[in-house]
This record gives C-alpha cells, sequence and structure tokens, in this order.
C-alpha cells in the first residue's frame, strides 16, 4: 500500500503546482489592469490629443492651403448665412429669363440665349471678394424700395458684346485683350447692355410690385460698388448669356435688405396660370361674396353735444332729436353709411325704402 501511495502522491504534485501558477498569473493580470483604473482614474491624468487628433476632430484636412474645413467650424460657419426660400423670386427670374432673351436679340440682331445658372444665398463680402477680374459692376438703385442692387458682367461677355455691336464676323471669338482699363467705348456699350436689362427686371417683378430700377454708376473696381455690410446676405441669380459662339456671365445679387419691402409677396407659393393669382379661388369668393350676411342698422338722426353736457345726463333726461317722419335716414354697416331713404310701414312692419346710395364721410 505504502508504493501506491507514492505513485498517487506524485501524480497529485503537478496539479496542484500548475494550478498555483495559472493563479499566480491571473493574480498579476488584474493588479496590473487595476492600476492602469488608477492612472486613468482621478488620481492620475487624461491622455492628451497631439495636434493631428486635434485637426481630424476638427474636420481640418491634410494638404488644404485654402484652410478649407468640413468639421466644426463649417457648422459654425454655415449658419451665418440663413437662407430663405423665396418661391416668387425663382418665377420673377424665370420671367427675366424669358424678356432678356427677347430684348437682347432686338438690341445686337443676333441670336441670344439666355439660361438661369441658379439662385444662391451669399454673404456681400464674400461676394466681393470671389469676383474675378476684370469685371465691369453696375450698381443700380430700386427707387420705390429705396435700396440697391449690384450686376456684374464679367470679361468675356463685355468683350462679345463690343465684337457683336461693332460688327465683329460670326464664328469667330471675341479677341481678349487683358492687362488694360476698359474704354470709354466698351463702357457706354455695357451701359447699354445694362439699361435693357434693368428694364427687365423692372417688368419682371410689375406682377408682383411695380418698382423702376434705375441705373446709378458703373464700377471696375468692387471695393467702390459696396451697397451693403460684408456680413450681410444676399440673394445672387447667375445668368449664362450665348450668342452662338460667343458669351458670358452676368451675376445679378440682390441684397436682403433690398427685397424686405416685398418679402410677404416673395414668399408666396405660384398657383395657377396667372402671376401670382389663382383665377379659381377668385371666383370662388366672389361668388360665395353675394351669400355673406352682413348687419344693417338705420340712424333715424343724430346730435352732437359737448362731454360736460354729457355728464350731466341722469335717469329721465330727454333728448331733443329734429328727425321728422319724412325726415331721410342713412343705412350704415359699421361705420360705413351704405344707402339713404325714408321710414315707413308695410306689411304692419316697420320698413325702410332705400332712394339712393349715401356718400361717404369725408
Amino acid at each position: 500500500m505504502s508504493d501506491e501511495e507514492d505513485i498517487a502522491r506524485d501524480m497529485e504534485a503537478p496539479a496542484e503546482d500548475g494550478e498555483d501558477g495559472e493563479d499566480d498569473a491571473l493574480a498579476e493580470e488584474w493588479a496590473a489592469m487595476a492600476d492602469d483604473d488608477d492612472d486613468m482614474g482621478g488620481g492620475g491624468s487624461a491622455r492628451v490629443l497631439n495636434q493631428d487628433e486635434i485637426d481630424s476632430l476638427l474636420g481640418f484636412q491634410e494638404g488644404d492651403d485654402d484652410g478649407a474645413q468640413s468639421g466644426i467650424e463649417a457648422i459654425i460657419d454655415s449658419g451665418m448665412v440663413s437662407y430663405e426660400r423665396l418661391p416668387m423670386l425663382e418665377i420673377v427670374y424665370d420671367r427675366l429669363v424669358r424678356m432678356m432673351s427677347t430684348s437682347l436679340r432686338n438690341f445686337t440682331s443676333d441670336n441670344v440665349e439666355v439660361s438661369l445658372d441658379n439662385i444662391t444665398s451669399i454673404r456681400f463680402g464674400d461676394y466681393l471678394n470671389s469676383i474675378p477680374l476684370p469685371a465691369m459692376l453696375t450698381v443700380f438703385k430700386a427707387e420705390e424700395w429705396d435700396n440697391y442692387g449690384l450686376i456684374t458682367v464679367d470679361s468675356s461677355l463685355i468683350y462679345s458684346i463690343v465684337d457683336v455691336l461693332l460688327g465683329g464676323r460670326r464664328g469667330t471669338a471675341a479677341m481678349r485683350i487683358e492687362g488694360r482699363p476698359y474704354t470709354t467705348i466698351e463702357r457706354n456699350l455695357v451701359e447699354r447692355m445694362i439699361n435693357v436689362v434693368l428694364a427687365d427686371l423692372s417688368a419682371a417683378f410689375d406682377p408682383l410690385s411695380s418698382v423702376t430700377m434705375r441705373f446709378d454708376r458703373l464700377e471696375t473696381n468692387p471695393r467702390f460698388a459696396t451697397i451693403a455690410r460684408p456680413a450681410n446676405a444676399a440673394i445672387l441669380a447667375r445668368l449664362r448669356i450665348d450668342m452662338e459662339d460667343r458669351g458670358g456671365r452676368l451675376e445679378l445679387m440682390l441684397p436682403y435688405a433690398t427685397l424686405e419691402p416685398v418679402r410677404e409677396l416673395l414668399l408666396q407659393m405660384f398657383m395657377g396660370e396667372k402671376f401670382g393669382r389663382d383665377s379659381i379661388w377668385e371666383n370662388h369668393l366672389a361668388t360665395e361674396l353675394w351669400f355673406t350676411d352682413v348687419p344693417i342698422e338705420v340712424v333715424l338722426d343724430e346730435m352732437q353735444s359737448t362731454l360736460g353736457h354729457v355728464l350731466e345726463w341722469e335717469r329721465g333726461t330727454f333728448l331733443p332729436l329734429s328727425a321728422t317722419p319724412r325726415s331721410e335716414v342713412t343705412l350704415r354697416c359699421g361705420a360705413i353709411p351704405m344707402f339713404t331713404g325714408h321710414m315707413g310701414q308695410k306689411s304692419g312692419n316697420i320698413a325702410v325704402k332705400i332712394e339712393g346710395k349715401a356718400e361717404a364721410d369725408s
């Protein structure tokens, strides 16, 4: 029995040693994790982000020389210009495009096609900084709205208009001579074209609100064409004018302050075939008006008295009226006189015989 006990003891010993070793390894691992938790907790300091991680969080991308951002700063920047959708303004610009196509054809005696690229909202200062030079900037005034707008004509369109009006041959691109100021002839020809555009712009707004767009001045330096604060929001419409193989861009910018007098009208939705009106609802309203009940009051007589005399009134006071059975009475709807007539009786009821329309009180 002693030999068997020794063999059993020898077989159990390695197992016990292995369990003790595993327990020690687990204990050391748990202790190391506890130390790490202590370091990251209140007793230690948190890990500091490096510059690359900060740039990644803010959204900066490597190689962006122009400072473009798409992270937190982009979100903050996007809220600085609030674009308010103006449905009727889009209809106005569609009318402007159709009218300009006809008027510029008559102006140039050439086949002109005008198209609207887009309508965007932009800060006025950002727009001035983005204008590619050389260009001509036209400042015009909306007379009835007592504010200003801006039209920018790029260099390609300027030389194309000059070439067409001075008899340039078709099929050849307009010659561009850079590095020199615009001549008086070029400025006068562009001014004539701008007057045609402003006349069409006034006509495009006419069904909505009568306004006169008046040419104010022509500038070649954006710094002298400042009509609003740099941070003010404006609506920019980009138009493309093509004359066969010639043409260029024309940009129309209206600050929100200029459109403020007609803002409520521009917020309307376009309905029906008529501009800004719905003939179906107009006819329905006109029909229903005939069945509308309105209260009518008959005024037998009126008298005037001072406030001091009125304060002396008491129960039993008589008010002498000068009306007689043959006196003319007035029928009123609220405070508006409607008809005049005479009192009488008909079928046992008190009645008024209408004899004419009352004159409105001046």
